[in-house]
């Protein structure tokens, strides 16, 4: 009998619903066996006093997104997906970003030229519906859906991708009839345009009446709205980005009657409130913490760790959005249009690399969660939701041998300096961390350990996926 390609032994196996003692098996990149003791390998790796977990998948990143007012990605996908494995991650969904007056077959093409040889994790892409024309409605997103493409996003708010509820409806009716799955951003777009008005009136525009801009009632009102629409059509949606208690309780309405209603919170909801957006006394710096939805304040976030605990959030995702603090010639957040009020800072922060730790370190180093409910989280529960398990997010023979070993004990903080990301700050700068990844296998080669990068090229492929909520 030949020997397997790698054997990873010593460790503490963990999955969603349990954690034993084995040794892992793969090979051509499979996992071919779970024993006690397995006999020899071509590489093996000693994973004694450490967690091996599925790796990764984050469900929501933005890469390589134009923005169409001169401002910056800073992350292409070499740059993303390079953060993603550093951080534990072999799977993320970034976006396929449609334009006013785009095809949506062009966007999608167009996203994959990006892509192409340039991803060193495993990715899937979602599309962003801007311009929901009858040609997309009636022939492109049926056929892209066919195609694997099987989740799509959509607004409730920004000027350039605001769907109106008559649109929202007709996306929502195409998604129900090819069972594909929507995503949706909640936020009133004309209560938020009603109070950034008021407080410019009011001489209110640094970067910390963002929040008050973008106010819970505004995200509770959408989430609601949403509710109802995906009720009426009767199709499955994800609400993403949650950010606090009144949307929480919509989303737990919904599920009271029996809707089929997914939902998403991200680290900046645990790790950040709105304090931080004052910056040093109400300066600029409070611009590197601006992101839609805003973080809230203490209740929420006791809020947002319950919900964790207790189902109401199905996956943990970055909403990795990275842009440029300083940039170059006007790039970045620090720009002149930004300076004059809050509604013209780039919505976004980085996050995909720091994401795993910070779940890691404040849910089960600080026993808020379990260790199986951060894997469900993180990576089980996304593999399923978007159509990707059992090849992603699982540890059982014949899945991809996606692997992250973890240190539970080790202690360090969020540094920028050791970050990979594109952005040339982090808002988690010192945050300490226990409990970091420390070796990422993809398909059953290493490409990350020990703080280094151990192949020469990427790697990651692209995956088609099909769709069945339901599994969850």
């Amino acid at each position: 009998m030949s020997l397997p390609d790698l054997v990873i032994r010593g460790g503490t196996l963990v999955t969603a619903s349990d954690r034993f003692q084995a040794d892992l098996a793969v090979t051509d990149g499979k996992i071919t066996q779970i024993a006690s003791r397995i006999e020899g390998g071509h590489e093996e790796i000693d994973a004694s006093g450490l967690l091996v977990l599925p790796g990764g998948v984050d469900a929501h990143v933005h890469l390589a997104q134009e923005q169409g007012d001169g401002t910056v990605m800073a992350d292409d996908f070499a740059s993303g997906t390079r953060s993603a494995v550093a951080g534990g991650n072999t799977t993320v969904l970034p976006f396929a970003l449609q334009r006013k007056g785009q095809s949506l077959r062009e966007a999608v093409r167009d996203y994959h030229a990006q892509a192409e040889g340039q991803s060193w994790c495993d990715v899937s892409f979602h599309m962003i519906i801007t311009d929901p024309t009858p040609q997309v409605l009636g022939q492109e997103l049926p056929a892209l859906v066919r195609e694997g493409y099987t989740s799509f996003k959509v607004f409730m708010t920004y000027d350039d991708m605001v769907l109106n509820d008559a649109e929202l409806l007709d996306v929502f009716d195409v998604a129900r009839r090819e069972n594909a799955l929507v995503m949706v951003h909640a936020e009133g777009h004309d209560a938020i345009k009603y109070m950034t008005r008021k407080l410019e009136e009011q001489g209110k525009t640094a970067p910390y009446y963002h929040a008050e801009a973008h106010a819970q009632i505004a995200e509770r009102e959408a989430t609601h709205r949403a509710i109802s629409h995906a009720q009426l059509v009767d199709v499955p949606i994800v609400i993403v980005h949650v950010s606090g208690r009144d949307p929480m309780e919509q989303i737990q309405w919904a599920r009271a009657r029996g809707l089929q209603v997914f939902a998403e919170t991200c680290p900046q909801y645990v790790a950040m409130t709105a304090e931080d957006l004052k910056g040093l006394n109400m300066d600029f710096e409070g611009a590197k913490y601006v992101c839609s939805p805003p973080p809230r304040d203490s209740d929420s976030q006791a809020a947002i760790w319950q919900g964790l605990r207790d189902g109401t959030f199905d996956i943990f995702s970055s909403d990795h959005c990275p842009f440029y603090f300083d940039g170059e010639n006007g790039t970045g957040k620090d720009n002149p249009r930004a300076r004059t009020s809050f509604k013209w800072v780039p919505n976004g922060i980085p996050g995909v690399e720091t994401r795993l730790p910070i779940l890691f370190s404040e849910g089960v180093s600080k026993g808020r969660i379990t260790l199986e409910r951060f894997v469900a989280l993180t990576s089980t529960n996304p593999a399923k939701l978007y159509g990707m398990y059992p090849q992603k997010g699982a540890l059982i023979i014949g899945a991809d041998a996606d692997i992250t070993l973890w240190d539970a004990n080790r202690r360090a903080p969020v540094r920028q300096v050791d970050l990979h990301h594109g952005a040339d700050y982090t808002p988690y700068e010192g945050m300490e961390i226990t409990g970091w990844p420390v070796r990422t296998i993809l398909g059953g080669r290493t490409v990350f350990a020990a703080g280094t990068f151990t192949e020469a090229a990427p790697t990651g492929r692209y995956l088609p996926r099909g769709y069945s909520p339901k599994q969850l």
